[in-house]
């Protein structure tokens, strides 16, 4: 966040709650929550959350090295920075609320599916214990109910779906082609989900978007720099996925034989803050002089 503040670390929040009025705070008080990552019975509690610092510094001594030239990175460096970028689309609560919805939704239609008549068995299998009728009419009732079950995910368990999903991101991050993006008299804004996917031209409204097949991927670095990793098949149109020059195609991306730096413009400037602003799940933030952005 320091890289969208004032130099005395103030930054704009925009609550995305319209009941609530835009702010300026100091950035240690924004997008914050304590415990998220705590691990009750660990020895190291907060184990996660010291992986993370690290990660996160490699990841702002990267950033470093874009404003001063070091661009394309090296290729441990770029499978390194990919590995940030994929944590911080899936770390925050937002992943943890959408995978609990989809839990929920699972067993709604779990339970559903096999009738009142086979609840018992489906707790026998799934909560490993025998029920009694009044244990079977709650977990009947909370499971078959609009949304399904209150299902709530630990920290343990949210650390391990982050990983292993960041894991299996990081290379749709890492093989696309990075352009770095430089901006002069346009601002950047940036928001509590900063990694943002882009359709491609063709696509509908109402068709999903992802990692493997979106357009583009933007990610502010600061009001003036961002990076956009771009559809990687617009450059291999025709071939197949078996044809050598795929794989030739790859090592020059992860080699960085073919990525660029580009002045903003007007036009690059509206693509990042749109997609950063939709994005967004409560709060956009910015430099306090970038409210026109």
């Amino acid at each position: 966040l320091r890289g969208f503040a004032t130099s005395q670390e103030r930054i704009r929040v925009v609550p995305l709650d319209r009941s609530r009025s835009p702010y300026i705070s100091s950035i240690k008080n924004v997008a914050a929550q304590n415990h998220f990552y705590t691990v009750d019975g660990f020895e190291e509690p907060d184990a996660f959350e010291k992986v993370l610092s690290e990660v996160e510094g490699q990841a702002l001594g990267t950033i470093r090295g874009f404003a001063n030239g070091e661009f394309p990175p090296s290729e441990e460096n770029r499978w390194a920075f990919a590995h940030y970028m994929a944590l911080q689309s899936v770390r925050g609560p937002d992943t943890r609320r959408t995978t609990e919805h989809l839990r929920a939704t699972m067993v709604r239609m779990e339970v559903g599916a096999g009738g009142r008549k086979n609840v018992g068995s489906w707790i026998r299998k799934n909560l490993g214990f025998d029920p009694s009728p009044k244990q079977e009419d709650r977990v009947w009732d909370e499971a078959t109910q609009p949304g399904g079950p209150p299902i709530g995910f630990d920290n343990l368990t949210h650390i391990q779906n982050t990983v292993e999903t960041a894991i299996e991101l990081t290379p749709y991050l890492a093989t696309r082609p990075w352009t770095l993006v430089r901006f002069d008299r346009r601002s950047l804004i940036t928001s509590d989900a900063p990694i943002s996917l882009i359709r491609r031209p063709g696509d509908e409204p109402w068709e999903e978007v992802g990692y493997a097949t979106a357009w583009g991927v933007t990610f502010p670095l600061t009001r003036k720099m961002g990076l956009l990793m771009s559809d990687p098949m617009a450059l291999l149109q025709g071939v197949e996925a078996e044809d050598p020059r795929v794989q030739q195609f790859r090592e020059m991306v992860l080699t960085g034989r073919i990525e660029q730096v580009q002045t903003g413009t007007t036009a690059m400037e509206e693509l990042f803050n749109l997609h950063t602003a939709d994005s967004a799940r409560e709060y956009v933030f910015h430099h306090p002089e970038d409210e026109r952005y």
